[in-house]
């Protein structure tokens, strides 16, 4: 009875007016499942952009961002506008930062689904929805802050509607490009330049294969007037607002560097898109990925549905029907991503908007091929057996050994290696698995699972127990994240603080080494020798806060009688008992490799501010 009852209830979840329900569903398990802290809001920009929304929903200045009150014009407000609004509804909470990224995502696991549905089937439909919400990069770069996952939404959106107007009446066809329009004018808002060139250099890409270029029906199904009008009624207003707040209103000039202001214009269109496109940015703080595992990376974030790259090639192409068509489109979107961006300096998570086509063709392949698919299952499957294995390996090794203070005094550093996504996998040791003892332990379950089922069952429920196993896999990486927080957070030395008799707060070496600190404190800071990156520019802006000190200033705010508080790394310690007298430094708290230190021997206050 149990058993018949089981399989009719996995019958009821697989019935075609529930696909979209269960694509929420896991995407949901996924992302909003995993908005909790720990892990707390992290340094560098996780808290920045935080912090900068909490700034604009206070001041009601919706149109400048400002960062420790200096204006920010690298990037557009909208990510800024979603944490911003979240805040004004939830109040401030880590989970209210986090919510919009993770609706995003949501929206974009649902989004696949529907277009599947629409293109592929309903299997089709459910296979991108539920691969592309368990896929390992999704997750992974949904960490933080970073307005990708906006534009991934943005961009999926418009190939849809393209994919649309390519049948009907020409009526219906501008009315579906009207409204990629729309979301062309979210996405420049989000991520700006960028979000318009993935979707049209895709569609240009698309209509250049398929010789439809020569098309007049074609272009005039574009509706581009219309759809253009849409883009600027949507994206305009701010960037005029911008302009016009902060002058000069158009200078074009090629060159930058340090010490010069030209406006929010010059900054914002010419530093950032421009010339960081042509590498030419300052400050230079991108530095070019391997373009060799800018493309191979693709098969650890589309783990463990890679695998299907091996069915690619029988997909058919072309523009004879709505498969076909959909086929070739996502396939553009693919190579287009991942060609803009191999010509540019470039971070791994920049080709986010291609997972959502390559899991619509994986979907694809998948349903056009059972043998594909059981095969694609039993490798993923083997995979996770080793790794399941070396989990448990793992957890034998360190079962005697301790786990004293926090895991940073068990890691290395190895800062050459943080421009990947996974770099900080260099600086862990046997020692520092000692703290992560649980999620190791749910991980090696939830890969033994995963192993089990992808060998065991048949194909659908082969798939099925993969995703199951993917999703308890990501909340293992969710509960192993919190263990790092000393590590890639300052709230220990926030919380030190807060218990603190008040005072003036100093940041050592730049805001983004100790974001977090601001974030969670809300108080404004001082940056010492901090007047680089991307506050710089900021700074020479007329009417900006003066916020920085040098190692000559901090000597006389040292003597004040008020209490001074010093957020520092650890290994900064002896260069600030030569420049103020080791007598005169009192550690208040130290964490994670870094330490806030005072020139007071203040008593903690029970009552935190």
């Amino acid at each position: 009875m149990t058993v018949s009852r089981l399989g009719a209830f996995c019958d009821r979840l697989t019935s075609a007016r529930l696909h979209g329900w269960v694509v929420v569903a896991v995407a949901g398990i996924a992302f909003l499942g995993t908005i909790s802290s720990p892990p707390s809001m992290l340094d560098d920009v996780d808290s920045a952009y935080a912090q900068v929304a909490r700034d604009m929903l206070q001041s009601g200045d919706w149109v400048t961002a400002r960062l420790n009150g200096v204006p920010y014009f690298d990037k557009p407000p909208g990510q800024v506008w979603a944490i911003a609004l979240s805040f004004a509804v939830f109040g401030v909470h880590d989970w209210a930062a986090r919510l919009p990224a993770a609706l995003a995502a949501m929206l974009l696991c649902w989004l696949a689904w529907r277009i599947g549905r629409w293109s592929l089937g309903e299997v089709g439909g459910l296979y991108a929805g539920i691969g592309l919400a368990t896929c390992c990069g999704l997750f992974l770069f949904t960490r933080v802050r970073i307005p990708d996952i906006y534009v991934a939404c943005t961009t999926l959106f418009v190939l849809a509607c393209f994919l649309r107007s390519q049948e009907g009446s020409l009526r219906q066809a501008r009315a579906h490009m009207r409204r990629a329009g729309a979301a062309l004018g979210v996405g420049l808002l989000f991520k700006g330049l960028v979000a318009v060139a993935l979707p049209a250099g895709a569609i240009a890409l698309y209509m250049l294969a398929a010789g439809k270029w020569r098309s007049g029906d074609a272009w005039r199904r574009l509706g581009l007037p219309g759809a253009f009008a849409i883009t600027l009624l949507v994206a305009a207003p701010w960037h005029v607002l911008a302009i016009l707040r902060h002058p000069p209103l158009f200078e074009l000039a090629l060159d930058s560097g340090p010490g010069m202001y030209r406006g929010f214009f010059w900054r914002y269109f010419i530093n950032e898109h421009l010339l960081r496109y042509l590498g030419l940015r300052y400050p230079a703080d991108y530095s070019r990925v391997n373009i060799a595992w800018l493309w191979l990376g693709h098969i650890v974030w589309l783990f463990p549905w890679s695998g299907l790259l091996a069915g690619l090639h029988k997909i058919g192409l072309g523009t004879a029907d709505r498969k076909r068509r959909t086929h070739s489109l996502m396939l553009c979107a693919c190579g287009f991503t991942l060609l803009f961006f191999s010509a540019s300096t470039t971070q791994e998570y920049y080709t986010l908007p291609a997972y959502a086509p390559a899991a619509l063709l994986f979907a694809s392949a998948a349903v056009s091929s059972g043998p594909l698919l059981r095969w694609c299952a039993r490798a993923a499957a083997t995979v996770y057996g080793c790794a399941s294995a070396a989990a448990l390996v793992l957890l034998v090794a360190v079962r005697s050994l301790p786990a004293e203070g926090d895991i940073a005094s068990a890691l290395t550093s190895n800062p050459e290696a943080y421009t990947l996504a996974l770099g900080h996998f260099h600086d862990l040791t046997l020692a520092a698995f000692a703290y992560l003892r649980g999620p190791l332990a749910l991980a090696a379950l939830a890969l033994a699972l995963g192993a089990l089922g992808g060998w065991l069952l048949r194909q659908k429920w082969a798939a099925a127990a993969l995703a199951c196993a993917a999703l308890l896999f990501l909340h293992a990486a969710h509960w192993a994240m919190g263990a790092f927080d000393p590590y890639l957070s300052s709230r220990p030395l926030a919380d030190t603080y807060l218990r603190s008799p008040p005072g003036q707060l100093i940041l050592d070496r730049e805001y983004y080494a100790f974001s977090s600190l601001a974030y969670y404190t809300n108080q404004p800071v001082m940056l010492l020798n901090g007047r680089k990156n991307n506050i710089e520019y900021g700074s020479n802006a007329p009417g900006a806060p003066d916020v920085f000190l040098s190692d000559s200033d901090l000597p006389g705010l040292w003597a004040q009688q008020r209490p001074v508080y010093l957020a520092a790394y650890e290994e900064d310690r002896e260069r600030f008992k030569r420049l103020l007298g080791a007598g005169r430094l009192h550690t208040l708290a130290a964490a994670g490799g870094k330490v806030l230190i005072s020139n007071r021997s203040v008593p903690s206050q029970s009552a935190a501010n």
